[in-house]
């Protein structure tokens, strides 16, 4: 029997309308989707009406599948004959673990295609209208996971400041950590910042304050997941004000 094909597809930030029209084909003719719980449902709605769907959504400290099970769930369909789509939320090589399935994959001689999504990162900051970067603001920009192992040991010094930006993924949890974290390595209380949570969906919402005020910011406005911090100068450019009056009036 031929092994089937796993396509590692990005889902982008959440609007079905940004997914590449190569996702969009494979969604629709997939047999198989196996899925993170970032994906929005109405991306999984494209799915054919007689095509699997099977969760493996990762929350805080309760993860539905440990990597490695995923990993062989993915190829032990492959091998099965079955063509498989990994959906994942924004982008598979962005904080996505999309390098890890593949390698696994390769390794058991099973054929492995990607096809790119819009990055949590890029949609939610364009969606925001705050460009990342900008020639009078950012000419350098990190992307950086807030929820993993040994936060408080790795070393952001010069990730964020004057000239730069930085973004933040699955930082809501370990917002207080964070603000704690940047400030002590030098960075202005008064930095400004965004958290974008519910990125390019109708829920959007786009949250504006001082570094300083992040932890407050989160616990008060009830911030959930999935939910991105963008912290620079660029985020408080004048179409980041223009953006934030558009999505008022939308609502």
């Amino acid at each position: 029997m031929q092994n089937g094909t796993i396509f590692l597809v990005g889902a982008g930030p959440g609007d079905p309308d940004l997914l590449t029209l190569r996702a969009a084909r494979l969604i629709k003719n997939a047999p198989l989707i196996v899925h993170d719980g970032l994906v929005d449902p109405a991306i999984l709605a494209m799915a054919r009406s007689d095509a699997q769907l099977i969760s493996v959504a990762k929350k805080r400290s309760k993860h539905t599948l440990p990597q490695d099970e995923i990993n062989a769930l993915l190829i032990s369909e492959a091998k099965a004959g079955r063509d498989v789509v990994r959906l994942k939320g924004g982008d598979p090589f962005v904080f996505g673990r999309g390098g890890e399935e593949m390698e696994d994959a390769h390794a058991a001689g099973v054929r492995v295609e990607t096809v790119p999504g819009i990055s949590a990162a890029n949609g939610a900051a364009a969606a925001s209208g705050i460009p990342l970067t900008h020639r009078d603001s950012a000419s350098i920009v990190s992307f950086v996971a807030g929820q993993c192992k040994g936060l408080s040991d790795q070393d952001w010094s010069g990730l964020a400041g004057v000239g730069r930006t930085l973004v933040i993924y699955m930082g809501v949890k370990t917002a207080p950590l964070i603000a704690e974290k940047l400030m002590a390595d030098g960075l202005a209380p008064d930095m400004p910042l965004a958290v974008v949570e519910n990125a390019c969906r109708p829920e959007m919402r786009v949250l504006r304050g001082p570094l300083a005020a992040l932890p407050d910011l989160v616990e008060a406005e009830a911030v959930q997941s999935p939910a991105l911090i963008i912290i620079g100068e660029v985020t408080a450019r004048p179409n980041a004000a223009i953006a934030a009056a558009l999505q008022e009036c939308a609502a």
